[in-house]
């Protein structure tokens, strides 16, 4: 089993930054593609950005150019977040796959932690 738990959410004002962490804990080793995920008050989960066991990463259009995720050795996964706007407002949350490209869904998730963002 792996355990995910995310920090550094809060409430920031629009423009701000926020820098998300993951740490990773278990069987990391069975860990291949790691992603962060949101969902906002009354709409779908919807993936933000992953990074595959090759470092390759995808981001969906909103966050592109403010967003960056990254992580580490020990599997730990960050979501810098930068210029951020009122619409990225919603839980984060951090998942990790046993597939390289996290195409085959994800197989474990931590609990979310929120970001708030005002006008």
């Amino acid at each position: 089993q792996v355990q995910l738990v995310e920090s550094g959410g809060g409430s920031v004002q629009a423009g701000g930054s926020l820098r998300l962490s993951c740490a990773a804990s278990g069987h990391t080793y069975s860990i291949y593609c790691m992603a962060w995920f949101r969902q906002a008050p009354g709409k779908e989960r919807e993936r933000v950005a992953r990074i595959d066991s090759d470092g390759g990463t995808i981001y969906t259009d909103s966050v592109k150019g403010r967003f960056t995720i990254s992580k580490d050795n020990a599997k730990t996964l960050y979501l810098q977040m930068n210029s951020l706007k009122p619409e990225d407002t919603a839980m984060y949350y951090c998942a990790a796959a046993r597939d390289r490209w996290c195409v085959a869904g994800m197989n474990y998730w931590g609990k979310g932690t929120l970001v708030t963002i005002s006008s």
